[in-house]
């Protein structure tokens, strides 16, 4: 055999040697020559899991569930009803130059929110609540209007303490005192309606102030 023919065989080999112990340190010893290995994918969470979670963000809030403004993003902001993606990034834009709402009072400045709009989304919002017991206001002048998480008991307020409310004069407090001695305790905070000269808008300011027991 030719000296020539014979080097160009021992190449082979330590070349098939230098292979197989590259596969070895790969942790590949298995495979055979010239098996094509493609590099490792990076996971970053299964299809389905962003799948579901694509689905949660764009799910509408079902009745009773609430988000608080003062700490949602733009896409939980985009679940509350009647709220686009503009309006989304003009709260969260308000929240972050201007500061937390702390109540609906302090929702109402963001521009493009309405009293209609307002009434649509109170009951899906709920507000960073202060230390405060249960958050029920009782005594008189324990409830002091627009304070984060102090509500008034309809049904034990006086018409002193109701006055003190936003948007509710003393001929209204009257009036509501008035109603509920005639028709009894409220049910709800929506039975306000039935008092003359509360209407939608108003409803929609009082209703995270109060509560009934």
């Amino acid at each position: 055999m030719e000296s020539s023919e014979r080097r160009a065989i021992v190449g082979l080999l330590l070349l098939g040697l230098m292979g197989q112990g590259v596969r070895w340190l790969a942790g590949r010893p298995g495979e055979p020559p010239g098996q094509v290995a493609l590099m490792p994918v990076e996971r970053r969470g299964s299809p389905a899991a962003h799948r579901d979670s694509a689905l949660a963000a764009a799910r509408p809030m079902r009745a009773g569930e609430t988000l608080d403004p003062d700490r949602a993003t733009v896409s939980e902001l985009l679940r509350l009803p009647k709220v686009g993606p503009a309006l989304a990034r003009a709260i969260v834009a308000d929240r972050e130059a201007r500061g937390p709402f702390r109540d609906i009072r302090g929702f109402d400045r963001v521009p493009g929110i309405g009293p209609r709009l307002l009434e649509t989304l109170t009951p899906h919002l709920t507000f960073a609540v202060m230390p405060r017991d249960d958050g029920v206001a009782t005594g008189a002048g324990a409830c002091q209007p627009g304070r984060a998480g102090c509500r008034l008991d309809l049904n034990a307020a006086t018409a002193a303490e109701l006055e003190a409310l936003p948007g509710i004069g003393a001929a209204l407090a009257g009036r509501i005192v008035s109603y509920r001695e005639s028709h009894g305790a409220f049910a709800d905070i929506g039975g306000l309606r039935g008092v003359p000269g509360i209407g939608p808008g108003l409803l929609a300011r009082l209703t995270p102030l109060l509560t009934v027991r």
